[in-house]
Parts: structure tokens; C-alpha cells; sequence
């Protein structure tokens, strides 16, 4: 501090040195001393001090205000460095004013010094995975970046570190299904292209960082920057290539005409918009442009108006764009397709089906297509026509997710549990749009179940964080937000203690009935369908199906029916069902999850065996008592055991989460 005083107090006594006119017109001279002589007005040390403080507080000012930027003018100045010493002088100045000629470089000679790379230049940090370190050698990087490493000119720290630094690295899934790297032990990891050090080592270059260390990192992260910016232009360009032409040569002739009927479509202004592409129909009734827009125009109105007969009138309009002469690939592709999106809406399932299958004709190598075909033979249960579809399209796309995760699904329904895993997995794994949906996490967490993998919580667990899942336990897919979720349940807790009181004091009577139709009418009781059995016999009798008698099933067990009648809870839940359900000897059940948390289920026990019967529901097991009820969320996961030495018969009945409104139990589509 005491030297930046000096010059301050030095500047002062300096002011006064020059000449002052007095009064009477002279000029006295001197620096203020009394005794101020005679000698030169000005010394030449005078001169020289004042020309040192204008430089001084010159520099001060441009440099505090920030008034050049000395990296450009540098950088500037190096394009007249004539004679290769590095910097501009009085020989450059030369060559510039015309005084002299430049020297012409040596053949042969580099334009550019080449940079050998030692060992200590490339040491890391000691922890070179801790985000602080890198944003700290980050900081410190060079403003002119190195020219890119050259292989031969790096000389590695030992002979034994020009081996491959990850060969033995191991490659793990954690919670989430994200592949991890397990860091090593004693050793830290290193940017690719770059060496393994000694942790101690690495200490002490972290201590002392070189600068060509710091430039190469520079040099790296440009890069990195250059090459993402470079892939995004590509996408960009891409998206734009890909523009679909719905023009053809005459559409282009009354372009103006259809961007004004667009125009009110996308406004949001749809009956005039489809008055407007209708009179463009009339005008010119071989446009594809205007039909296709009209259809678009009719699909918006039958939206708007929840319009089945509108929206029919949009499929037929959509057809008759693809047919018409001269209809650009593009517009017909698009026409089609929303054509089979909207007779899949309307449950015009075939219909569907015909559309795609006539798209995949004209289009023959478009996977996307080939892809929705496959789903449309799903939907109406032709799970064969499907998989050939896939099998046709991971033959040309092996890679394909989308293929892959559908023919998984299909691999699993026939139970075909161990082969279905590998294409479930690489499916969701791809990312690719479709394969993001619960049923797929769902169905590869359960194949993993089954075959004895526990990785199948992980899948789980992903599934939550993607928002398929309300947790891992609680798997359901078909759910309202915001209702009370928990596995077990009291009386109380449900509020229809009415019911359960009324099942458990006609226990005999429901039992006996059981047992009759069980033993006249064996083949009322059908064996479960859903394949969720390990091992064993399971036969269910069914009285009520979404919220609908079950054909004349009540007749041979009309008591229990009558029971039944005046609790709407149970008879009116469209998303259950009220069933009798008997499991022999040496039955297991897969752990599973219901579809939905709107309903809770009831068990009142009818005949259970002593020992080896129980319910597993999250983590908490508990058995059946005769004329008792257990109440559970089926949403989470359960699983059954039946050990016994005979058969275990049980009532079931399913009734609406107490939660749900009158509004919500009117509405909710049945399951």
C-alpha cells in the first residue's frame, strides 16, 4: 500500500512545477521551493516523471474501466509479426510502413512449434470424480486453446499405464436401472485419451497444475461444446428436411387460398374454418390439400362437440384425400394414418386394422408404420398376427425398442417368461418414443420375479420414478390421484362396517351355498385366467363383473345374492368383482398387483384348513379365519400360498375406495 501512496503525494508536488502568470503578466518559475533557483524551466527528469504518471494513471483508467481488450488487440498485433520473433517491434513497424521486407521462413519450417506433451503435464487431481476439481481446473484453463493431441507425441508415466485404463472396470445397474461404473479401488479416472496415476501422484499435480494440463482440458471441453452444437444443427436441419409437402403442382396454385382456411383452423376458429375448406371442396373437388383440410376441419369440430357422427364423417374424409389422383406420398401417408388413429378412437378396430394394412403395402419400409400395425393386431387380441408383424420388423431393425418391447409383451403372455426379459429390457433401455410406458416396466419386473431376480424391484423402482408407479409396492396402472393407499385395512378405516358385519354373521349361509353349487356344479367353478399361478389348481365362481351380474350365476346361490343386493359399494363397482374362489393343495400364486386403486377387496373365509394357507400383501402376511373378513388394497403387491392338506375356499368381495365421490363411481370407466 505504501508504494501505490507515493506516486499520489509525488503527483501533488509535480502540479505545482509549471509556470503560473502572476498578476502583472510574469511568469514565476520553480517547484514552490523559497529557494528555487535559477536553471532550465523544465529538467529532463521533470519530463521523464510526468510522462511516467500519464502512462501510470493511463494504464490505471484502462485497465479499471475495462477499456481494451488487450486478448484482441494481442491477437491483432501477432497478424504484423513480420520476422517470427513472437511479438510486434520496431522491425515489424519497418515491413508495415514499407521500409523493409519481411523474411521470408525457411522451407520446411513449421508454421506452428509443435507441443510434446510430458508425463507430469497430464497428472489429474487426486479425486478426479469430485465435481468441485474439475470445476476448478476448468477455471483455470488457458484462453487459447491447444492444438489437439497428437498420439505419437505422448510419452506415458510407466510402460505398464499404455494398457486399456478400463478393461477391467465393472458395469453395473443400480436402483434406478441407469448403468453405473464402479470406480476403482486405489486409482482415479481420467478424461478418455488420457493416463491412470498414483493417487499420490495425482496429490501432487493437483497441487501444481501445468499449464499445457490446463489448455488440453480447454482444447477438450470446446470440443465437446463444438461437437453438440454441430449434432443439434444437424437434428434442426433434419426436423426441417423432413417438412412433410402436402402440396401438389395444382394445390400450389391455390396455396393462398388453403393457408387462409388453415389459418382459422389453427386459430382455433374450426366451424368457419370447415365452412371455408367445405366451399374449397365444392371449387375444387380434386385438391387433396382442401379435402385433407377438411377433414382436419371435421375432426376438430367432432372434438369440440364430442361428436361420434362428426368425427365419422372426418374418417370418411380422410379416405377420400388418399384416394384422389395426385395426392403427394407425404399428405397420403399423413390422411391414413390419422384415419386409423380415429377408428381406433371409435372402437372400429378392423376398420383399423384394414387402414394400416393398406399403408404398409404403399409404404412397405417405413418401420414406424409396420410398428402401428403390430399394435392395431393387439388391440383386437391377435397376439400372433402381431408377433409376426414384430418378428417382420426386428428382422430389417434389429435394434428397433419399440418392436422390441411390444414382441417381449407378446413373448410374455405366452408365457414364455425367461425369453420375454432380454427384449423387455433392451426395449425400455433404447429410450425410443412408445417404450416409456408402465406395462412394460410392469410386465419385466414380473418376468424377473418369476425367474428368481430380484433386479426386478429396480425396473420397479424406475417405473415409480417415471411416474407409472404410485411406489414400488403399489403397481396399479389404472388409478385416481390423491386416494388414501395403504395395504391392509380395518372395517372401520373403509366405512362400510354395515357390510362386512353382514358377511360375517351369514358366513354359514354364503359358505353352504358355496359348497352346494362346488359340488353339484363343478364346472361353474372356471379356472383362473390370468396366469398368475406358479403351480396348482385355482377355480373361481363368479356372481358380479364390473359392476354387473354375471349371467344366471346368482341363481344357484340366491341367498347370498339377496345379502348382496342393497350394498351398492360392493354391486355397483365397475373396477371389481364379487366372486367365490377355491385353491387346492400345493398352489402358489406370483407375487402381483390388481389394476387399479379404486377398489379395496374383501376375503371372508369360508372352509380354510388349520395350517398353510396365507396372504403375503407388501410385507406383512396374515392368514384366513372361517366367518372372519380380511381387508386389503389389491393395488400392492400380494401373493398366496396354499400348503394345506385340502382345499381353501374364500368369498371375495370388491367394493369402491370409500374416497371416490358418487360422481367418480358414476363416471370412471369399468375395469
Amino acid at each position: 500500500m505504501a508504494q501505490r501512496k507515493t506516486p499520489r503525494s509525488h503527483s501533488r508536488k509535480e502540479a505545482k512545477v509549471p509556470p503560473v502568470e502572476s498578476k502583472n503578466g510574469k511568469r514565476t518559475e520553480g517547484g514552490g521551493d523559497a529557494g528555487g533557483g535559477g536553471g532550465p524551466k523544465y529538467s529532463m527528469f521533470t519530463w521523464f516523471v510526468v510522462l511516467a504518471l500519464l502512462g501510470v494513471w493511463s494504464s490505471v483508467a484502462v485497465v479499471y474501466f475495462d477499456i481494451v481488450d488487450y486478448d484482441s488487440v494481442i491477437g491483432k498485433l501477432k497478424a504484423y509479426d513480420t520476422d517470427g520473433d513472437g511479438d510486434f517491434d520496431v522491425e515489424d513497424a519497418k515491413v508495415l510502413l514499407g521500409l523493409r521486407e519481411a523474411e521470408k521462413p525457411n522451407v520446411g519450417d513449421s508454421p506452428e512449434k509443435k507441443t510434446v506433451l510430458k508425463p507430469e503435464d497430464v497428472s489429474q487431481p487426486a479425486d478426479a470424480t469430485s465435481p468441485e476439481t474439475w470445476t476448478t481446473e476448468e477455471t483455470r484453463s488457458a484462453a487459447v486453446p491447444l492444438p489437439p493431441l497428437v498420439e505419437e507425441d505422448f510419452v506415458p508415466d510407466d510402460p505398464r499405464d499404455s494398457t486399456h485404463p478400463y478393461e477391467d472396470d465393472v458395469i453395473t445397474i443400480d436402483t434406478m436401472g441407469v448403468l453405473l461404473e464402479e470406480t476403482l479401488p486405489e486409482e482415479s479416472v481420467v478424461t478418455s485419451g488420457q493416463y491412470l496415476t498414483s493417487s499420490k501422484l495425482s496429490q501432487e499435480a493437483a497441487e501444481k497444475p501445468e499449464p499445457e494440463s490446463e489448455k488440453l482440458k480447454e482444447t477438450e471441453s470446446i470440443t465437446e461444446e463444438t461437437a453438440e452444437k454441430q449434432t443439434q444443427d444437424k437434428l434442426q436441419e433434419k426436423a426441417k428436411k423432413k417438412k412433410p409437402k402436402l402440396l401438389n403442382k395444382f394445390d400450389k396454385t391455390i396455396k393462398a387460398e388453403i393457408d387462409a382456411a388453415e389459418k382459422l383452423r389453427k386459430k382455433g376458429k374450426v366451424e368457419e374454418a370447415l365452412r371455408v375448406f367445405e366451399a374449397l371442396v365444392q371449387q375444387y373437388p380434386q385438391s387433396p390439400r382442401a379435402r385433407y383440410g377438411k377433414a382436419q376441419a371435421e375432426d376438430d369440430v367432432a372434438e369440440k362437440l364430442r361428436s361420434n357422427d362428426m368425427l365419422q364423417r372426418a374418417i370418411n374424409s380422410y379416405r377420400e384425400a388418399a384416394e384422389l389422383p395426385d395426392v403427394t406420398p407425404d399428405l397420403l401417408r399423413a390422411a391414413l394414418k390419422r384415419r386409423a388413429e380415429r377408428q381406433q378412437f371409435l372402437g372400429r378396430m378392423r376398420g383399423s386394422l384394414a387402414t394400416l394394412e393398406k399403408l404398409v403395402q404403399i409404404f412397405p419400409d417405413d418401420v414406424s408404420l409396420k410398428n402401428d400395425l403390430g399394435v392395431s393386431h393387439l388391440l383386437l387380441g391377435d397376439n400372433k398376427g402381431a408377433k409376426k408383424v414384430y418378428e417382420e420388423v426386428l428382422e430389417a431393425a434389429p435394434g428397433n425398442g419399440f418392436a422390441k418391447v411390444h414382441y417381449g409383451f407378446i413373448l410374455k403372455s405366452e408365457n414364455k417368461i425367461a425369453e420375454s426379459i432380454p427384449y423387455l429390457k433392451e426395449g425400455l433401455e433404447s429410450g425410443e418414443p412408445g417404450t416409456d410406458d408402465g406395462r412394460f416396466y410392469f410386465h419385466l419386473g414380473d418376468a424377473l420375479q418369476r425367474v428368481g431376480d430380484d433386479s426386478a424391484y429396480h425396473w420397479y423402482e424406475l417405473g415409480h420414478r417415471r411416474g407409472h408407479f404410485a411406489s414400488v409396492w403399489q403397481r396399479s396402472l389404472y388409478n385416481v390421484n390423491g386416494l388414501k393407499a395403504q395395504p391392509w385395512w380395518t372395517p372401520t378405516e373403509t366405512g362400510y362396517t354395515d357390510l362386512v358385519k353382514t358377511l360375517e354373521r351369514n358366513w354359514r349361509t354364503i359358505r353352504d351355498e358355496a359348497l352346494a353349487v362346488m359340488d353339484q356344479n363343478t364346472g361353474l367353478f372356471v379356472p383362473e385366467e390370468e396366469n398368475l399361478r406358479e403351480k396348482g389348481e385355482w377355480g373361481q365362481y363368479t356372481l358380479w363383473q364390473q359392476g354387473r351380474k354375471d349371467g344366471n350365476s346368482c341363481q344357484g346361490v340366491q341367498k347370498t345374492c339377496s345379502l348382496l343386493e342393497r350394498y351398492t359399494e360392493a354391486t355397483g363397482c365397475k373396477r371389481g368383482q364379487i366372486k367365490f374362489s377355491v385353491m387346492q393343495p400345493g398352489t402358489h400364486v406370483w407375487p402381483h398387483t390388481g389394476p387399479t386403486n379404486c377398489r379395496l377387496r374383501m376375503h371372508l373365509g369360508l372352509v380354510i384348513p388349520k395350517h398353510g394357507c396365507r396372504i403375503r400383501c407388501t410385507n406383512q402376511t396374515r392368514e384366513w379365519e372361517e366367518g372372519k373378513v380380511l381387508i386389503f388394497d389389491d393395488s400392492f403387491e400380494h401373493e398366496v400360498w396354499q400348503d394345506a392338506d385340502s382345499y381353501r375356499l374364500i368369498f371375495i368381495v370388491d367394493v369402491w375406495h370409500p374416497e371416490l365421490t358418487k360422481y367418480q363411481r358414476q363416471t370412471l370407466s369399468a375395469i
